[in-house]
């Protein structure tokens, strides 16, 4: 296991978290012009919870997809011991598991505090947990105890001064390892003057790490400010949210890269990691502000895939060179896998190709169920299923253990429910027992299952117990394999 530096939040330049903004492409860039930590945008704790960690081989990268393919999360290691993982949850845990879930993967955890829209204090996250202090003490105690990575938090300024450093000063004793103070008030809003003298108050009143943010407007015009909004709050590092989106170049201490440039880097990592073409134009109309209405601004906003924005900056070229970079390495890597599945496989398992298709059976006929039923037959112990899936293309394979001989699909399947009753098909067309296909005439199954209701239905008329007994529900119902999937 690698042992990581544990982060330090002190003379630390930071990239804020924002939503939209703070995805894989903005972290790395922000990371080339000299921003020491970055913050991902605000991820919430029950999305993340239905994600599954797929290793990328082909784009070298961790990610954490939803059941609808889409990627919520993509992290690489690049950045893995500098990015922290902003998260909304309202609940310890919940905002433990996710943690969990991430930490080896991420530097930090920070849980968002301070985010006055909708979408976060609707759930009681956000903003709202402002209000709330022993729930923050609660999902903050929990998670310095339940991960090894430093924990941080975000939070808005309350009212009163007092108010706010009664607060901090009970948020440090959960043993966070800094706080990150946006320094406005929840209805206050980019327009309004950001209050360094109440972040001043906080760093003077804890000894924790204080890091300043909300500065962009009124202080940090370019690298020099950031120094100048530190030493007015007499914070201990500096987080940069709108500056670093319109030119991430602000954490260079050179000086600002033409923006030109800028946004073809930009533009080069969100090719290199696949990034949605939704995100990455929404990324690059917050640099081009008030030049969106030029030519290129109108073609930008016309875009509708990564390749026509690449052609807008006039890097066709280039997406053309990593698309085949692409292409070429999921080949080699399938290509690998199938000799690796040659080399590791077991001589005594017997394959067919063959899938499962439901329309070809009766509603609630399996040839699962039909496995089961023999075996019951015949004495045997119940079919074991071991299923796997493969990393690179996340399909599914499973052999299935009927009377001490194995059997599978030559194919692989996009859910480990098909891949099984591959498996069974291959087992009960291997012994020739029927597998309950509706050409194969009556269905004894669907004929034991009328009975079933007919018996039932006397039985009711005759006022006897709605509920079938269990040992006659069990030759109907679906049995699950005790196997789970490995994760990867």
């Amino acid at each position: 296991m690698t042992v990581n530096t544990p982060l330090c939040f002190r003379g630390k330049k930071i990239l804020a978290p924002m939503v939209r903004v703070g995805t894989l492409p903005m972290r790395l860039l922000a990371l080339d012009y000299g921003a020491d930590i970055v913050y991902c945008e605000e991820l919430i704790d029950i999305k993340m919870l239905q994600c599954k960690r797929v290793i990328n081989e082909v784009l070298e990268t961790v990610d954490f997809v939803a059941p609808n393919e889409r990627v919520v999360f993509r992290t690489c290691e690049r950045e893995r011991e500098r990015v922290v993982f902003q998260m909304g949850s309202a609940d310890a845990e919940r905002a433990l598991a996710v943690a969990k879930l991430v930490e080896s993967d991420v530097a930090g955890i920070d849980i968002n505090m301070g985010c006055p829209k909708e979408y976060s204090t609707k759930g009681g996250m956000g903003a709202a947990l402002l209000s709330d202090p022993d729930k923050i003490e609660s999902i903050l105690t929990t998670l310095v105890k339940g991960i090894c990575k430093p924990v941080t938090c975000k939070i808005r300024i309350l009212p009163s001064v007092e108010d706010t450093v009664n607060l901090v000063k009970r948020i440090e004793k959960t043993g966070i390892a800094a706080i990150a103070v946006h320094g406005r008030k929840k209805e206050e809003r980019p327009q309004h003057p950001v209050h360094c003298d109440v972040i001043k108050a906080i760093s003077e009143a804890v000894s924790i790490p204080v890091i300043a943010n909300g500065g962009s407007h009124d202080f940090i015009k370019e690298y020099a400010d950031i120094e100048t909004f530190e030493k007015a709050t007499a914070a201990s590092s500096v987080m940069i949210a709108r500056a670093a989106m319109w030119n991430p170049s602000i954490f260079r201490k050179e000086g600002f890269c033409p923006l030109k440039d800028v946004m073809q880097d930009y533009i080069k990592y969100a090719v290199r990691y696949d990034n949605h073409y939704t995100n990455t134009k929404y990324c690059l109309c917050q640099m081009l502000r008030e030049q969106l209405e030029t030519t290129q601004g109108k073609k930008l906003h016309a875009a509708q895939s990564t390749q026509e924005i690449c052609e807008v900056f006039e890097m066709g070229d280039f997406y053309e060179e990593m698309t085949a970079v692409f292409e070429a390495k999921k080949t080699s890597l399938e290509t690998k896998t199938q000799d690796e599945d040659d080399q590791m496989e077991d001589p005594d398992v017997i394959k067919m190709a063959v899938r499962f298709d439901k329309r070809e059976y009766p509603p609630q006929i399996t040839p699962k169920m039909y496995l089961l039923e023999w075996c019951r037959k015949e004495k045997h112990p119940q079919p074991v299923y071991e299923t796997v899936q493969r990393p690179l293309d996340r399909l599914f394979c499973s052999v299935v253990t009927v009377a001490d001989r194995k059997y599978r699909s030559a194919l692989w399947d996009k859910s480990k429910k098909l891949a099984e009753q591959a498996a069974a098909i291959v087992c009960l067309r291997t012994l020739g027992v029927p597998e309950g296909k509706l050409c194969e005439g009556e269905n004894h199954l669907i004929t034991k299952r009328k009975r079933g209701d007919q018996e039932h239905l006397i039985s009711r008329d005759h006022g006897e117990d709605l509920a079938e007994p269990s040992h006659k529900k069990a030759n109907f119902i679906e049995e699950t394999s005790d196997m789970t999937v490995p994760k990867m």
